[in-house]
């Protein structure tokens, strides 16, 4: 595929695009080579995704502990709970769309926007990109300008191309794009950010970068904190060389983050403490 036929591929080959990627392989090799992964990887991916969930609605204001999101029940009551429900529910349905994302990426975006929002939304405004003149509430706050609707459309319809007929470029690359390009297009009247976040997993697990869904990158996003995802995103939204590099590298090291809190887990069931 030529670099014309393939987008991607030259933010592929900007420099320190390279040694984002290779640390996030040496990373994520290290932990699949883990003792504790070749027989308990389930528990190792369920842990994760609990973790994962609790960072990704952390940086939508919902910055609960670890134990708080495990033991709560009831999430349909104040806003914090509903965005940790959203969170909770996203990361569980992601892993179930890899298939259909690879055939059809706005289907999973429609999905797993109905799954967050759980009846915390106007019907007829779940599960679909807004209109022009409908706002969007998110849990986190208004954010930067909105692109309008018409950009919306067609910037979605163009990132879902670009899926369908995949690139040469690194899992990394493609997953920073995918999930820039939604927070920066917020197409949903709510929880774009938890949608975006969970379109990064799926292409990070579907690629085969991390196919046991063990390297919570929401974790790592989250511990890096928003002001450091704040401008990470604004040099993705700039659309510069710069830029694109410094987004792709901050999703580089928010994977590597996730890689290290697994490493813990894994590291706790070896000593019996988990």
């Amino acid at each position: 595929m030529s670099n014309a036929q393939d987008p991607l591929a030259p933010l592929g080959a900007l420099p320190g695009v390279a040694e984002a990627v290779e640390s996030v392989r040496k990373a994520t090799d290290r932990l699949y080579g883990h003792r504790v992964m070749r027989r308990r990887s389930s528990e190792v991916s369920a842990e994760a995704a609990l973790r994962g969930a609790r960072g990704s609605a952390a940086l939508d204001g919902a910055d609960w502990g670890l134990e708080e999101v495990r033991r709560r029940s009831d999430f349909g009551t104040e806003n914090e709970a509903r965005t940790v429900g959203a969170a909770l529910r996203v990361t569980a349905e992601a892993g179930q769309l890899l298939d259909v994302w690879r055939q059809s990426p706005l289907r999973v975006l429609a999905r797993l926007h109905l799954v967050a929002a759980g009846g915390d939304a106007a019907r007829d405004t779940v599960g679909r990109p807004r209109l022009a003149g409908e706002p969007v509430d998110e849990p986190g706050g208004p954010g930067p300008a909105l692109p309008d609707a018409a950009e919306v459309s067609a910037r979605l319809d163009g990132l879902a191309e670009l899926v369908v007929a995949g690139s040469a470029a690194p899992a990394l690359v493609t997953a920073a794009v995918v999930h820039g390009e939604l927070l920066t297009l917020r197409p949903f009247g709510s929880y774009n950010g938890v949608v975006a976040r969970a379109a990064e997993r799926v292409v990070l697990i579907g690629s085969g970068l991390d196919p046991k869904a063990v390297c919570p990158s929401e974790v790592g996003h989250a511990e890096a904190g928003a002001e450091a995802y704040g401008r990470g995103l604004a040099g993705y939204a700039s659309g510069t060389p710069e830029g694109m590099v410094e987004w792709v590298a901050h999703c580089g090291r928010a994977v590597e983050l996730g890689v290290r809190e697994s490493t813990a887990v894994c590291e706790a069931m070896q000593r019996g403490a988990a």
